[in-house]
């Protein structure tokens, strides 16, 4: 089993499952994550913000606010017969793709929240077969800003989605910021009884913001949520999702420390930089704190057709 970081593309996307999750542990908390929002107008027009993502050093791409029932990413060409948004994204980046999905309610109409939920986003079972079955290599079960997503909804979506896919797809759960949920804020955004139960219900990798992002939140408060994940077995993701993916490289350099040396396993950098993608040069920086030129700008070079 080779680590993903050393992992060209035909390799990266032969990955699934437990091969997966393997491939990340051996990688040594080197593993790059970016999120992007499809439906937003893509930074470069014609190119997707995925394959900007990819382009800039990012191993795995999260596609947000991504509705399985109206499944959309702005830049695409045309489709091959056949062939789904995921799968083409897919394609085009040489990635492999995640998306959100969130345990919570439609929005009423008239919602004037710009992250108003969908039917198709709902974190639920019909929705996790149905990104399985479009080509999706891992879930992500969180909640966006003011969704009012709490911990004991997305343990209970996490049962559920555990339950319909089986291993086929590599789980990720947690919070990297409130959601607007009042009593869920500081170190409550997530506590070690909900790591635990987490992984109990099933969770590959356990989501938690990174230090720095939220107020209240250090590297020794992550780092023992850390360790509670790794003793029960499960990954972790440290995740920016704050808009700080917009700030100077001085602060993601920091924050990327700080996220390394809470032993963490991936590093997620959020979308609200130019809304839609963090800030390229910031997916670098951070990429090149981690882990140097020599693995970034492999990952960079490499050809998507190796």
């Amino acid at each position: 089993m080779k680590r993903l970081i050393s992992c060209v593309t035909s390799e990266l996307q032969a990955l699934s499952g437990k091969a997966l999750i393997e491939a990340i542990a051996r990688s040594e908390g080197r593993v790059m994550v970016s999120e992007t929002i499809g439906q937003m107008t893509p930074l470069l027009t014609h190119i997707t913000n995925a394959e900007l993502a990819a382009a800039f050093g990012a191993d795995l791409i999260i596609l947000n606010l991504f509705d399985l029932d109206q499944p959309m990413v702005q830049g695409l060409p045309e489709a091959r017969p056949g062939q789904t948004v995921i799968e083409q994204v897919r394609h085009l980046s040489g990635r492999l793709i995640g998306i959100n999905l969130e345990p919570t309610q439609p929005a009423q109409p008239g919602d004037p929240n710009p992250f108003r939920m969908t039917p198709g986003r709902i974190a639920s079972a019909e929705n996790a077969k149905k990104a399985l079955a479009q080509g999706a290599d891992f879930l992500v079960i969180t909640g966006n800003p003011e969704t009012g997503v709490d911990n004991p909804a997305i343990l209970q979506a996490l049962q559920d989605i555990r339950q319909a896919v089986g291993e086929e797809l590599v789980l990720i759960a947690g919070k990297m910021h409130g959601s607007g949920v009042p009593a869920e804020t500081a170190q409550d955004i997530i506590t070690k009884q909900a790591v635990l139960d987490f992984v109990a219900a099933g969770a590959d990798v356990i989501l938690l913001p990174a230090p720095g992002t939220i107020p209240g939140i250090t590297l020794e408060n992550i780092r023992d949520l850390v360790t509670a994940a790794h003793g029960a077995g499960a990954l972790t993701m440290t995740a920016i999702g704050t808009s700080q993916e917009g700030a100077d490289e001085a602060t993601i350099r920091q924050i990327a420390l700080w996220c390394k040396m809470t032993g963490t396993d991936l590093h997620h950098i959020g979308d609200a930089g130019y809304l839609g993608l963090a800030l390229p040069e910031n997916i670098l920086a951070y990429s090149i704190a981690i882990r140097g030129i020599r693995h970034t700008y492999s990952r960079m070079a490499a050809s998507i057709r190796r």
